[in-house]
């Protein structure tokens, strides 16, 4: 998770640096008796493990308290959302994941070295939280970190993985989120080698477990602005150790306005479509959560983000109040034909295929041959967009069939994909079919 100058992963990417510990001797924690630390790898060591296994076939869906909650995370927090899903019914539309982000735990480890639940916010602690979460037909998702402390300066799990991932195998979690804060600096090693190292470590410590746990990989994040070639090459070793990476800054907290909200969903779109051609079916770049409910943002931007996510195959992780969730937020969340669209079994990202100051057009492939085509207005005034179907990558027809996936409304065209009149801050996603 990673937001340069409101961000809590390591506050700035070029903090980094400075809020690391330059000492090689921190990558093998000291550890008491009974507890067998992981071993360090000499400088210089590169990861050479099998590739993560493909734990999800399609993008991720489900929820997490970070951007709504930050810190102010509780059971009672987290299976009241989760028995919101349920009850709104995206359970069952595909958000089956409940992830626990930072803050969870307590400042210190245990008499063994192990990880303990805060006791106040998790009093009858994490086994039992899964336990609940299972019970209602979802999975249980949890937050570390590679580094010696997490963002918010919990224990990191650096020196430790193989105890972390078996107390997530026994607490029968399903999805691991790893951050990168607070990474030491290493004699004789680049950043980029001490990532990869640490990312390998806890992917080795998953994998060997003994439960499948999907595993999100938070190392491009810390490389976004370090140059488009190494940026690229961290994405593509990432994509080797887990599952899913959040390749850049995170979206707004709820504290944020609801402007700089909308900002930061539009930022993120950016970097992510420029990302399509680096993610593949069944390991997916991450642009952060959906903020679909109490944000502040309108109604057009929340279509806005759900269709423009759907396009690009991103995985659709709520971060909201879900028990005061609005009737025009669940059906944002909840429309059926544009999950479909995130969820295509082809898992092809959408790309831009035309694109301006203040407007873009992607066009992703389905399986049954149909196209996705999404036309976002970023502008502050309402303008109409169309490209060719040529050049949106459909196959030559004598008449198309566009199915707006918002409003219902259905059109015929001899070969332009038009949307006229698009709102400000609006996007049309079509479902094109040629005939």
């Amino acid at each position: 998770m990673s937001r340069p100058s409101v961000s809590r992963t390591g506050r700035s990417l070029a903090g980094l640096t400075a809020v690391a510990v330059c000492s090689a001797g921190l990558l093998a924690a000291p550890a008491p008796a009974s507890a067998t630390p992981d071993p360090a790898r000499p400088p210089g060591a590169t990861h050479t493990a099998m590739p993560y296994p493909h734990l999800a076939p399609t993008p991720p869906m489900g929820w997490n308290n970070w951007s709504h909650y930050a810190c102010g995370i509780s059971e009672q927090v987290v299976l009241g959302n989760a028995r919101a899903l349920v009850r709104t019914g995206l359970a069952a539309k595909g958000y089956d994941t409940v992830t626990v982000d930072d803050c969870w735990m307590s400042r210190q480890r245990g008499p063994n070295g192990e990880l303990v639940p805060d006791p106040v916010k998790f009093p009858h602690g994490m086994a039992y939280v899964g336990q609940q979460l299972h019970r209602m037909g979802l999975k249980f998702g949890i937050y570390e970190d590679v580094g010696t402390l997490t963002c918010e300066k919990y224990p990191g799990s650096l020196g430790r993985f193989r105890q972390d991932a078996q107390l997530f195998a026994q607490w029968k979690v399903d999805y691991v989120k790893a951050d990168g804060c607070n990474v030491p600096t290493v004699a004789g090693r680049s950043k980029e080698q001490t990532y990869r190292d640490l990312y390998g470590q806890m992917s080795d410590a998953l994998r060997a477990a003994g439960r499948p746990m999907t595993f999100s990989v938070s190392a491009p994040a810390y490389f976004q602005f370090d140059g488009a070639a190494v940026w690229h090459r961290v994405i593509g070793w990432s994509s080797e150790l887990g599952n899913l990476w959040r390749s850049g800054r995170d979206v707004a907290l709820q504290k944020a306005s609801p402007d700089t909200k909308w900002s930061s969903v539009v930022y993120n779109f950016r970097y992510n479509a420029d990302l399509a051609d680096l993610q593949r079916p069944g390991r997916w770049n991450d642009p952060d959560f959906l903020l679909a409910g109490g944000s502040g943002l309108t109604q057009q931007e929340m279509q806005s983000q759900m269709s423009l996510w759907a396009v690009m195959a991103a995985p659709l992780i709520s971060s909201t109040d879900l028990e005061k969730l609005s009737p025009a937020a669940r059906a944002v969340l909840g429309n059926e034909e544009v999950i479909a669209v995130d969820q295509d079994p082809l898992g092809v990202q959408g790309h831009i295929v035309q694109q301006g100051t203040d407007f873009a057009v992607l066009s992703k492939p389905l399986k049954n041959g149909d196209h996705a085509i999404a036309l976002f207005n970023s502008g502050d005034s309402a303008r109409t967009l169309s490209v060719t179907a040529g050049a949106a990558g459909l196959p030559k027809s004598s008449s198309y069939l566009l199915h707006d996936l918002v409003t219902g409304r259905r059109a015929h065209s001899a070969g332009d994909i038009a949307a006229p009149n698009v709102p400000a801050h609006g996007t049309v996603l079509y479902r094109v079919t040629p005939s």
